[in-house]
């Protein structure tokens, strides 16, 4: 395990774990997260807190109390279409109707308060949804133009390069506009994008990589990538937490 300081004190962070589905030789539902969300949270000077699910919202309200920061993660699990009001389409995979509705519901919260958002793939996904857009069910059968974007070698090295705009948020965490490579791990991606965001990166494709929110006192980012598994083969991706969990010391509790 890395040492990570202790001082001074840390903005704490909720982040949303995945869930296994139950099955006939696993009946018990398990929370699941992969360390290196929690691991990039510290290293960029946060404190994480895993948030369970339910469908109360006081007890949302309550969780986002005691936090001052909010991290969607991303999963093996698609985004229900009427979540965004369309209907299913050929290549939709895995849904988590109960995972999408906490998450979508704490975010909805999150955004009203103006707490600072990272979303991480999946959670860059539903970020466009709270904000109004919609998403490519399936790349292959949407886009047949676009390249793979799931990639099969090590997520700790990248697979494309995307193109990060000037004078973005993004920018701002990853050192300025240009290139960036990135690992890339999903199936769907935003298609319309939602009003009040803007689109900071993409891929020479034309894939959505990146959105952020255009107004000034709200920090919302999502990336399409897993900056968490980069931290050290591409640096710079450290960079997303880092803003992030600044942003959120601004507001600590």
């Amino acid at each position: 395990m890395m040492k990570h300081h202790a001082h001074p004190r840390r903005p704490s962070i909720a982040i949303t774990p995945d869930a296994t589905l139950a099955t006939p030789e696993s009946p018990f539902v398990k929370y699941e997260l992969k360390a290196a969300y929690a691991e990039a949270v510290l290293r960029a000077g946060g404190l994480p807190f895993l948030v369970p699910y339910t469908d109360d919202r006081a007890l949302m309200e309550q969780y986002l109390d005691r936090v001052s920061g909010l991290l969607i993660t991303g999963g093996a699990f698609d985004i229900p279409p009427e979540a965004y009001g369309e209907p299913s389409k050929a290549g939709l995979g895995v849904l988590k109707q109960g995972r999408t509705n906490f998450e979508l519901a704490l975010l909805r919260i999150a955004l009203q308060r103006k707490l600072p958002v990272l979303g991480i793939c999946g959670g860059m996904q539903l970020l466009n949804v709270a904000f109004g857009g919609t998403l490519v069910q399936d790349i292959a059968t949407e886009l047949p133009a676009a390249r793979p974007h799931e990639q099969q070698h090590d997520r700790t090295q990248p697979q494309h390069p995307i193109e990060v705009k000037d004078t973005s948020v993004l920018a701002e965490c990853v050192g300025g506009k240009g290139q960036l490579m990135v690992n890339s791990t999903h199936h769907q991606a935003v298609k319309d994008v939602g009003p009040g965001l803007l689109v900071s990166a993409s891929s020479p494709d034309g894939v959505v990589e990146a959105i952020e929110s255009i107004a000034k006192d709200q920090f919302a980012l999502g990336v399409q990538w897993h900056p968490e598994l980069m931290l050290d083969t591409v640096p710079p991706n450290l960079g997303i937490y880092k803003l992030f969990v600044h942003r959120a010391r601004d507001r600590r509790h």
